[in-house]
């Protein structure tokens, strides 16, 4: 159900602009020591958008992996430590996401928030990871909303004086991730029953299939494996035979090889390229996070339907 959409016409959304995102990808030590905004740190370029969605110009929100960055097996530099040092709030998405990231906040003295706390968690079902939750909730628009209401606490705890603000920045976000979740919702229904699955390299959509009535089947997991099994490639072909899939996909930060083998085995296309663990640049496809689940709902939807999107 959408939610309450208060004090939306007092308040502007602070979308991520090009400038903010460079910042949170390459800090410049002198622009930082002259920014005397609370510095909120992100694990990675996603969760920052998202953050600077609800901080406005509150907040100096970086991201410590850069984009196109693999989240799963990041390895800290000393740089990002010395960032971390300075930072106020370290926003990281748990699940299992961040492999590194017990270790990386270890080594700093800086409170830190788990945003994906409160959503409804999927487990894996297959592979080495069976048992253990699916890391990628922030693809589905409603756990984003889950997302935004942990920052807002989280932003409202650094700084009351902004507290009303960052709630209306975030009532205004919600609004668009619900427009996405319901204008998904409905491009699948429209669907026939057999269209309605979605095959990728990695199991990265497991809460969107879910929250917009698809079934989902994938190369590998998680993206820390990297590399389909013979096993993995002839289920996959096997699935997307029995349902007469009509496109596969692969995601920015892997090879699509062990799925360009499905399309040569099988009657589907391969419909494109899916992101994830990522955004890109700003002059890129997806340089914010609503850029990126719309690019990915309609990559799918058009894959489904067999039309073409304009930009792929």
């Amino acid at each position: 159900m959408p939610k309450p959409l208060t004090r939306i016409a007092g308040s502007l959304l602070l979308t991520a602009s090009a400038a903010g995102l460079l910042g949170a990808c390459s800090t410049d030590g002198s622009a930082a020591e002259a920014d005397d905004r609370p510095l909120v740190l992100t694990t990675f370029t996603v969760l920052a958008d998202i953050a600077e969605n609800v901080a406005g110009d509150h907040l100096r929100v970086e991201s410590i992996t850069k984009v196109g960055s693999e989240i799963h097996g990041y390895e800290p530099t000393p740089g990002d430590l010395r960032t971390a040092s300075d930072a106020d709030l370290i926003l990281d998405n748990g699940l299992n996401l961040e492999a590194w990231f017990a270790q990386f906040v270890a080594d700093v003295d800086a409170p830190h928030v788990v945003v994906s706390d409160g959503v409804e968690v999927l487990d894996i079902t297959s592979d080495a990871y069976a048992g253990t939750p699916n890391p990628h909730a922030w693809m589905s628009p409603l756990n984003v909303q889950t997302y935004v209401d942990t920052m807002v606490e989280a932003f409202s705890d650094l700084a009351p004086e902004h507290a009303e603000d960052f709630a209306a920045n975030a009532d205004a976000y919600d609004a668009e991730l619900q427009q996405v979740q319901d204008d998904l919702v409905a491009e699948v229904e429209a669907l026939p029953a057999e269209q309605r699955a979605i095959v990728t390299c990695e199991g990265a959509f497991s809460y969107l299939a879910r929250d917009a009535g698809l079934t989902e089947q994938y190369l590998w997991a998680v993206n820390a494996e990297q590399q389909a099994t013979p096993q993995q490639v002839a289920d996959t072909i096997e699935f997307v035979r029995a349902n007469d899939v009509p496109a596969v996909f692969c995601e920015s930060t892997v090879s699509d090889a062990a799925m360009q083998q499905v399309v040569d085995a099988t009657d589907a296309t391969f419909g494109g390229t899916l992101y994830v663990d990522s955004l890109s640049e700003p002059d890129g496809p997806v340089p914010t996070y609503l850029d990126l689940i719309r690019h990915d709902a309609d990559l799918i939807v058009a894959g489904l339907t067999g039309r073409e999107v304009d930009g792929t």
